[in-house]
């Protein structure tokens, strides 16, 4: 049963310090010397914590119950709320005016820019900020930072290889400022000129396998490596439909369509594809990828496995979830013997290496523009609409083509639910 405020005045202390539990989390803690005060326990990236909240009676029972109502809100949010009860704490014992902190001056620009963003970049953006940059300067007043301060943090990024996380990091605290200056909030741009204080961005191709016999060995050695069945059907359904590996990990069952039928399809949505909002928002930009046999036998299987969940692949963990955006990553470089020479978004040049070789061997020049379009490659120097009829029956042939070449010798999907687990 909760407290009542009788109870907590009537507390008497004892030889050893009492608790007297309330509800969620909060208890008030009595010391053998009869000083109470109020305590909240809760968890944490799988750790236990706690936060005095006050002494009772100066912080009410109430006034205690919306302390933790809050933190528990903020556990919700991804946060951790001791850290942010401290950097309010700090805010108020430095007089600092809450209102032009960095923090809340890019939440309000994050306010002001998210209509126009795809939900999930909108979503990224902030928890870059949230994990990387409040947590250093999001209690400063936003015309005090310097850029040494912006520097120091953004280096300590690069210092665990996340190079182009740092430059990305280093775009977003200009564009706050940016608002914060046409806003009257502040006079510069601190994050201006620390472009050239970090280590360039080098950008590679993603290593791909770009040989039929090294593809279809992968395919072996991963899935003969014990793994979760989830992540290996994911990885099957990546390399037979050469389908962005975002895309994959979002895939929900009931985007495969005529799975019996003649003609099966996956109609991934314009949302989930790699299109500007304006695109995104309208049906005429959703993708279409025909199924091979093959894959519908992935998609079976894997629809089976998920147990009518949201999603196709779910995650480990939180069974509502997808999986996560890195499971495959991870789980490609246990692959030591392949280690640096293919990742998930290889497969794409893999099917279009192989088969436009084959285009040019087999003397088929017309399937170089379908082996184009079957990567959702828009087309330059006209309206861009993926057509979702445009050369299907070609395409379905191609699918099919590449699904025989690269399963040859290859155990059925269903046997993949039987191997050895990590």
């Amino acid at each position: 049963m909760p407290l009542t405020d009788q109870q907590c005045r009537a507390a008497k202390a004892s030889d050893r310090p009492i608790k007297l539990a309330d509800a969620q989390g909060l208890y008030l803690y009595v010391t053998p010397s009869g000083y109470k005060s109020w305590r909240f326990k809760y968890r944490f990236a799988a750790k236990e914590r706690r936060i005095v909240f006050g002494p009772y009676p100066d912080l009410s029972l109430r006034k205690a119950r919306d302390l933790r109502d809050d933190a528990r809100k903020e556990l919700r949010e991804g946060k951790d709320p001791g850290v942010e009860y401290k950097r309010r704490s700090a805010r108020r014992t430095s007089g600092i005016d809450t209102s032009r902190t960095f923090e809340a001056i890019a939440r309000r620009w994050h306010e002001l820019q998210s209509p126009q963003w795809k939900e999930r970049h909108a979503h990224d953006v902030l928890a870059s900020l949230s994990a990387e940059v409040f947590p250093v300067i999001g209690g400063s007043e936003i015309a005090a930072i310097r850029p040494a301060q912006i520097r120091e943090l953004l280096e300590k990024v690069q210092e665990r290889g996340a190079i182009e996380t740092a430059h990305r990091l280093r775009q977003r605290i200009s564009a706050v400022y940016r608002y914060a200056i046409a806003s009257d909030l502040a006079e510069m741009d601190p994050a201006a000129t620390i472009g050239g204080a970090l280590r360039p961005v080098i950008k590679n191709k993603q290593p791909a396998l770009v040989k039929l016999s090294e593809a279809r060995e992968f395919i072996r050695a991963f899935e003969a490596d014990p793994g979760h069945p989830t992540t290996k059907l994911a990885s099957r359904l990546l390399a037979l439909t050469a389908a962005r590996p975002g895309v994959v990990q979002m895939a929900q069952i009931g985007e495969f369509e005529d799975l019996d039928g003649p003609d099966p399809i996956w109609r991934i949505p314009a949302s989930k594809m790699k299109l500007a909002r304006a695109k995104s928002e309208r049906e005429e930009f959703e993708f279409i990828i025909p199924l091979a046999r093959q894959t519908v036998d992935v998609v079976k299987v894997a629809a089976q496995h998920a147990r009518s969940r949201r999603y196709l692949f779910p995650s480990a963990r939180h069974s509502h979830r997808p999986m996560t955006d890195n499971a495959l990553n991870t789980a490609y470089r246990r692959l030591q013997s392949f280690t640096g020479r293919h990742v998930p978004h290889g497969w794409r040049s893999t099917f279009s290496t192989i088969m436009n070789e084959r285009a040019i061997d087999l003397d088929r020049p017309a399937d170089r523009a379908i082996i184009d379009l079957m990567l959702a490659h828009e087309p330059e120097g006209v309206e861009s609409r993926y057509n979702r009829a445009a050369y299907m029956p070609r395409r379905r042939e191609l699918a099919q083509e590449w699904a025989d070449l690269l399963m040859e010798g290859i155990a059925p999907p269903v046997t993949l639910l039987d191997l050895p687990r990590r």
